[in-house]
Parts: structure tokens; C-alpha cells; sequence
């Protein structure tokens, strides 16, 4: 049994909680207790192995600790990149006309499948390095770059086996062949939604946990979107969508519909998605980068009004956004949608916790993982400020982060 001690934390938010000079006991990889450091417990079971006195870390004082930061909408399986499309866009050309002449996520596919699997190994690896070191110690992390049945699955098996090595954050695997319909089958839409239903076996027999589909204009349609998602939920994969990205298009209330585990970006969701998605208590998941990239607004203070379960996202993706830095995405969703500080960060923790299904993390508390960050502040009003809060050490059930 490996026992640590974190202990003088200035302050500690524990995503339902605020405490003021604050210890967390931790046995291998899961919290045992947490609570003022005065009420530490006198008969601590075994040898402490290693104790943080936070108090000393780069003279912080007692600095913030939280828990580790949850994105709970990523695209890290990838080669190559759109910078050329994102200086055409940021000029005038849309997204249409760029896909229209070739480009969008169809070049990504073209250049990913032409990647050997060595470099897009270590191109992921080091994406994923970089969302844990910044203080995200679980990534929903999506494949759809490769739309052929053998290269999706050695997507999920790359990720899959990825997380098991050091330094890398946990993930929540999610198989999204319905990305959008790959060149050889132009014309065929219907047949390529038939095989990705047939796929959904081997995807979670790969190690993936979910199934998503993007549903919007010009990509797959709400029956499209019904046959994937009922087929992945049949063999076990959890049911996301892509909804009213571009337009509304009625996959919000198939979401509500379905009671999938997550509706994402809902630029255009009305308030009849939101009562539907509130009704069917559907984790809402907002990416902010996004949002700002494509001009557009979700009806984030309407979801949460309604008690719709929020979680923030990056969509890092190689054509609209780059950034693996949740706290990033945090003073984005404060500034960008009015929300507190403090809804934000559930909504990074928490919300994401809810989003993925993951009841074992996103809340310090005795028997959580231990995923814990200490950050470069003294108060988490620094997430508003900094615009990319700076970790300062990074725990993985238990672990230090190198």
C-alpha cells in the first residue's frame, strides 16, 4: 500500500466544497480522507511515503488545489493540419466552400491515412502529454480521421493503449466513424451509416467506450444519426452527439430522445431543445473555442437555469482550435458566456465527471481517483484572469507528474 499526504493546501476546492488550510490523505490511487489539517487522522494505516507540504511549493503560500480538469470533447487522433484553411476562414471563406474544394476534416482524413501508424503514435503522445501536464487529467478523446473500419479500430486500440503508459491522462474513448462520409463512398451515404452500425461490435470489443455522430447540415441526418447511436448503445458504447453545430437541426431533441450521455456544442439549440435535453436530464457539453471560432452562441445560461448538467470541452481538433488548456477553456466560458467562476470550474470537473459517466472522479472526495492539480494561484478567481492558469504539479491517482 502506497500512502501520501498532501498537506498545508492554502485552499482547496473540492467541486462542493471550499476549505481553508486543507490535507488530503491518499492511499495508492484513490483519496482516503480530505478535511482541515488540524482533523487529520492521528492512526494513519501503514507508512506515509510521501509527504507535499504544499505551504512550501514555489512559495505559493498554501496555493489552490482542485481537482483535475476534465475535457469532455477532444479529436487528438490526427495528422498533418489546416492552418492554410483556418487563414482562408479567418478571410472570409466558410466552412462550406472550404469543404466544397476539398479541404476540412476530408484533408485531415486523407493525410492521417497516409501517416505510417509509428508517427501518428508519437503525434497523439505527445497531445496527450500536454493536456495532463496543463492540469486535464481526463480527455474524452475522439477518433474519425481515418472512416475505414480497420483504421478506426486501430485508432481505439492506439488510444486505448496509450493511456496505459506513464504521464498520460485517463481517457474516455469515443468512436466517431460518423464523422463524415469518406470519398469512397460518395453518393452512398446510406451504405457507409450501414457499416458504421455494423462496426459498433468491434469498436467496443477495441476498448471504446462511446459512440458519436456529428448531425448537422450537410453531414449526417437525425435517421442517420438514430441507426449509429442505437446500434452502439445495443453492443454497450455510450451515445454522444455532435448537435446544432452549424444549424439546428432536431438532433438536440433526438439526444433528449435517446437519453444520450452527452449533447455537444449547440451553437443554434433553442429553448425547445433545452427543456428536452432538462427533461431528459442530458449532459450538455460546450466548447468555447469553438464557439468564439464560428461567431456563435450557445444557450449556455438557459441549460443551466434549467438544470441541465453543463461540461466544457476544448474541441481541440487540427481545423478550428489547438489549444489542449482547459483552464484556457474555463476563462474562455466565464468571459464569453457569464458564468461564475465557480460554474465554470464545475463545469470543468464536475460536469465533465457527468458528462463521461464517470462517478469516480471530477470531486475530491474518500474514494475518488486522487487526480488532483495545485495551481499558480492562491484563489480559483485566478481562472478568470490568467486566461491559461498555469499547473504547477499535476497528480494522477496518486502520482506526481513529471
Amino acid at each position: 500500500m502506497t500512502v501520501r499526504l498532501l498537506t498545508n493546501i492554502g485552499r482547496l476546492w473540492t467541486g462542493t466544497d471550499v476549505l481553508s488550510n486543507a490535507a488530503i490523505l491518499i492511499h495508492d490511487d484513490r483519496i482516503a480522507w480530505v478535511g482541515a489539517s488540524a482533523d487529520l487522522p492521528q492512526g494513519i494505516p501503514g507508512i506515509v511515503d510521501d509527504i507535499v507540504d504544499v505551504d512550501q511549493v514555489d512559495n505559493l503560500g498554501g496555493g489552490l488545489v482542485t481537482p483535475g480538469l476534465i475535457d469532455a470533447h477532444s479529436h487528438p487522433v490526427y495528422a498533418g493540419n489546416r492552418w492554410a484553411e483556418l487563414a482562408m476562414r479567418a478571410g472570409g471563406t466558410s466552412y462550406s466552400e472550404i469543404a466544397t474544394a476539398g479541404g476540412g476534416v476530408a484533408s485531415t482524413v486523407t493525410v492521417t491515412r497516409g501517416t505510417d501508424p509509428w508517427t501518428l503514435c508519437n503525434g497523439v503522445r505527445e497531445r496527450l502529454r500536454t493536456w495532463l501536464l496543463s492540469g486535464t487529467t481526463t480527455v474524452e478523446a475522439k477518433t474519425g480521421y481515418h472512416l475505414t473500419r480497420d483504421g478506426e479500430l486501430a485508432d481505439v486500440r492506439l488510444l486505448r493503449s496509450l493511456e496505459n503508459e506513464p504521464g498520460m491522462p485517463r481517457l474516455n474513448v469515443t468512436f466517431l466513424a460518423a464523422h463524415i462520409v469518406p470519398p469512397e463512398y460518395f453518393g452512398r451515404q446510406r451504405d457507409y451509416v450501414d457499416a458504421i452500425g455494423m462496426w459498433c461490435v468491434d469498436a467496443a470489443a477495441a476498448g471504446a467506450d462511446s459512440v458519436d455522430v456529428f448531425c448537422d447540415t450537410g453531414q449526417f441526418t437525425i435517421e442517420d444519426a438514430r441507426w449509429v447511436l442505437s446500434a452502439g448503445r445495443a453492443v454497450g458504447l455510450m451515445p454522444r452527439v455532435h448537435a446544432c453545430s452549424f444549424e439546428r437541426t432536431g438532433a438536440a431533441l433526438l439526444a433528449a430522445e435517446l437519453q444520450c450521455s452527452s449533447a455537444d456544442l449547440l451553437h443554434e439549440a433553442t429553448d425547445e431543445d433545452v427543456t428536452a435535453l432538462a427533461r431528459a436530464g442530458v449532459p450538455a457539453v460546450i466548447c468555447p473555442s469553438t464557439a468564439l471560432q464560428l461567431r456563435r452562441t450557445p444557450p449556455v445560461r438557459a441549460l443551466l437555469d434549467r438544470g441541465v448538467p453543463v461540461a466544457l470541452g476544448t474541441d481541440h481538433n487540427p481545423g478550428q482550435c489547438g489549444t489542449t488548456s482547459m483552464s484556457l477553456v474555463i476563462a474562455l466560458a466565464i468571459a464569453m458566456f457569464n458564468m461564475s467562476v465557480t460554474e465554470a470550474l464545475r463545469a470543468a470537473t464536475v460536469g465533465g465527471a457527468a458528462a463521461l459517466q464517470a462517478a469516480d472522479r471530477g470531486v475530491l472526495a474518500p474514494g475518488r481517483y486522487a487526480d488532483l492539480v495545485l495551481w499558480d494561484a492562491d484563489h480559483e478567481g485566478a481562472f478568470a484572469w490568467a486566461f491559461g492558469l498555469r499547473a504547477l504539479r499535476v497528480w494522477r491517482g496518486g502520482e506526481p507528474i513529471q
